[in-house]
């Protein structure tokens, strides 16, 4: 028999004391009777097991496979850090990590044996218990199949026909779960409801009008492309998620919380040396219950992202924020004072201070033999000379989840002959609101940890432990 389950939000056992979950626990009895003894003697067991559901975005940095942190400055790690595989700790400055630290595998001081750089010429701190926990339990997504990096990718593609929604992969697409689907063809833009709630309306043009265009185009340098961006002007969006007549009937008179963009133009509408993405701009006022923005593509942040107060831009002072978060093949962050002329030198711009607040989902081009992949201090893209003197502040969860199968060119800094940009001081912190429920971003997936408690042999019969 089966008995439970009882849900609560707890904080979990060593090594994940820094994380908490959406805890289901079970009570499994069985009795059994041995019909070959003369006694015919019958025993009962009891097991019970705990379902824990991990919200991804309570990590500073997750990886589903590999991980590589390799600081050319001062860096510390504000939040818990996982690794599905390997952790590779390799600073050359120092390097902080101020919470837990798990892997899967192993943790090692050196690079990964692909990365000929030489070795590492800084120094790590573990601030909390000195040492990291491996090997450990992986945390996966219960998406119901191989658990590769690969097949965790679907999550951020569009269902193939015949799916079904309530699969467990189907329920963890964000097509599937989110409030809006923009549709980009050679045709122009549609959009509609999410799978989840019915497809019952239709945005109309003049409504899309608002707050998205395909109308512009910009030089990527490292992808060597020019990218033919499906613009979302966020503050607009916002303004338009407050008052329309459209969506908020089938959303029950709520704001929208999330938006799922799928580019379906063709190759003759974007040609080979083009790069079909999204991009997010106008961003520092969300909708009141917060933003999701996910897409199959590439994704580019232009400006300041999430942070109403202007006070408040520059630190790590997330309390007038909004729960976010962007997910997509990569992300790319485009300073304030980034310009879009269609022309190579456009890497060339000064960057100028730029504030973030969202967590990341997203994925990387891993190291290959003598190609450093650049690593989490990199997992945000950049494309300008920013310098040191201006700071890329940034308040979120980063998630390191599947390889980027789009924007695939390798990571090339300051010390290589191809770098097509100077990386900018980092000012990096973990988002705590995410250690509380009510603050996760909209359709923020979890990890899930099977953990066996209470165990005892019981009379035959009973059900309850002595």
């Amino acid at each position: 028999m089966q008995r439970g389950a009882l849900v609560s939000y707890v904080s979990l056992t060593p090594p994940y004391t820094n994380l908490q979950a959406f805890v289901s626990t079970y009570t499994v009895v069985s009795d059994a009777k041995d019909t070959a003894s003369p006694q015919d003697l019958t025993v009962g067991v009891l097991q019970e097991v705990q379902l824990a559901s991990i919200p991804i975005f309570q990590f500073a940095m997750y990886s589903s496979g590999e991980m590589e942190v390799s600081c050319g400055q001062p860096f510390d790690i504000t939040g818990p850090v996982h690794s599905n595989g390997h952790l590779y700790v390799e600073p050359d400055s120092s390097l902080t990590f101020e919470s837990s630290v798990t892997a899967v595998l192993d943790v090692l001081f050196q690079r990964d044996p692909l990365d000929t750089r030489g070795p590492p010429a800084g120094g790590v701190v573990y601030a909390e218990t000195n040492q990291p926990s491996f090997p450990v339990a992986a945390l996966t997504l219960p998406i119901g199949t191989a658990n590769t990096p690969e097949a965790i990718r679907e999550i951020i593609e569009p269902p193939p026909p015949g799916e079904d929604a309530a699969s467990p992969i189907g329920r963890l697409r964000y097509y599937n779960q989110c409030d809006m689907v923009l549709v980009a063809s050679d045709t122009g833009i549609s959009a509609s409801s999410g799978s989840f709630n019915g497809f019952y309306t239709t945005i109309t043009t003049n409504e899309l009008a608002l707050f998205v265009s395909t109308a512009n185009s910009f030089w990527d340098a490292r992808e060597g492309k020019t990218v033919q961006p499906i613009d979302i002007n966020i503050g607009n969006l916002t303004a338009w998620s407050q008052t329309n007549t459209s969506l908020r009937p089938v959303l029950l008179g709520s704001n929208l919380t999330s938006v799922y963009v799928l580019d379906n133009r063709t190759p003759l509408t974007l040609p080979a040396d083009n790069l079909g993405a999204v991009r997010v701009f106008n961003g520092l006022q969300l909708p009141p219950n917060g933003l999701t923005v996910a897409t199959g593509r590439p994704l580019y942040v232009w400006g300041d992202y999430n942070q109403p107060n202007p006070a408040y831009l520059g630190t790590n002072n997330t309390s007038t924020t909004r729960p976010a978060s962007l997910v997509a093949d990569a992300i790319t962050i485009l300073s304030d004072a980034w310009q879009d002329p269609n022309q190579q030198s456009a890497n060339l711009n000064g960057a100028a201070p730029t504030t973030v607040n969202a967590a990341f989902l997203t994925g990387a081009v891993d190291t290959t033999l003598g190609q450093y992949s650049g690593g989490m201090e990199n997992f945000p893209r950049f494309l300008e000379s920013w310098g040191l003197i201006n700071v890329f502040t940034y308040n979120g969860s980063m998630v390191k989840m599947f390889p980027s199968l789009y924007a695939t060119n390798v990571w090339e800094g300051i010390n290589y002959a191809n770098h097509y940009y100077d990386p900018p001081a980092r000012k990096w912190a973990f988002d705590a609101n995410f250690d509380d429920p009510t603050k996760l971003p909209p359709k923020t997936p979890s990890l899930l940890k099977v953990i066996r408690s209470q165990w005892a042999t019981l009379p035959p019969g009973q059900n309850v432990a002595p």
